[in-house]
């Protein structure tokens, strides 16, 4: 016969596992309210308060690199961050590119070939209106992810990110020839963190995540923004996680995310 002091403990227990990680047993008993949490590189500010954040709430997210100005250091993709990118490796993250030099596309260029206006706002061309090729454009994207591969020693996926989400039909046509599947966000899932943050509160925008985001939404965020004031992240992040987990929501990685997991499984 179980005490009942011993019950109680065990029901303390069970209750604050069910709040604290129901991701966690979502994993265990099969995931029915998948969500796909992503973060784009920044100026890396917050970058480890974030690790610590996914690692205390068990989370694994799909991160989508470039080689972006930081605040500390080089480059995201620089010496500097190479030990924050192998621990994440180390701790069952996954990786996609972000283009190298955090190439804008523009604009398609007319005619038979696919060429396009791009401006990247990074490296030594940052700024300038450049014409590209398609084969130009899919090396930049694989520059970062064999940047990301040196790095951890784990393979990237076969997924890249555009810049702001800016793309066109034939852009991405061009990438998927190349063996690049491209990936936005749901509505819902822009998180706000680009947004000012005197119009665009941190207490507003967890407010309208928890009350919008859906089973199967893609979210993105970002590892530091310049332009916010108030700086999203970490602020939101382990609210918010914890809030949707609580919903009975559970977080996967993009390899695992109906649309893209037999595309990748073909590129291995």
């Amino acid at each position: 016969m179980t005490r009942p002091a011993e019950l109680t403990r065990r029901r303390a227990l069970l209750a604050g596992a069910a709040w604290l990680a129901p991701a966690a047993w979502a994993q265990t008993q099969g995931c029915d309210k998948p969500l796909y949490l992503t973060f784009d590189t920044g100026h890396m500010e917050v970058a480890p308060w974030v690790a610590e954040v996914l690692a205390r709430q068990q989370v694994k997210v799909t991160f989508f690199a470039a080689n972006e100005p930081t605040k500390a250091g080089d480059g995201s993709l620089g010496t500097h961050w190479a030990p924050w990118w192998k621990a994440r490796a180390a701790e069952g993250h996954e990786f996609a590119s972000h283009t190298f030099d955090h190439v804008y596309w523009r604009a398609d260029v007319p005619g038979e070939a696919a060429r396009f206006r791009v401006r990247a706002s990074a490296g030594p061309a940052a700024g300038q209106e450049l014409t590209w090729t398609a084969r130009q454009y899919c090396d930049e994207i694989a520059r970062a992810a064999a940047r990301i591969s040196e790095i951890t020693g784990k393979k990237p996926l076969p997924l890249f990110r555009a810049p702001g989400g800016k793309t066109s039909p034939r852009l991405l046509a061009a990438a998927r020839a190349c063996g690049w599947e491209h990936v936005g966000w749901a509505p819902a899932g822009f998180l706000g963190d680009e947004l000012p943050s005197e119009t665009a509160s941190n207490e507003a925008l967890l407010k309208k995540a928890l009350r919008d985001i859906r089973s199967g939404d893609i979210l993105l965020a970002h590892l530091g923004i310049w332009s916010r004031k108030d700086p999203w992240a970490p602020t939101v992040l382990e609210p918010l996680i914890a809030g949707l987990k609580a919903k009975g929501f559970c977080f996967r990685t993009l390899r695992d995310h109906p649309a893209y997991r037999d595309w990748i499984a073909e590129k291995k």
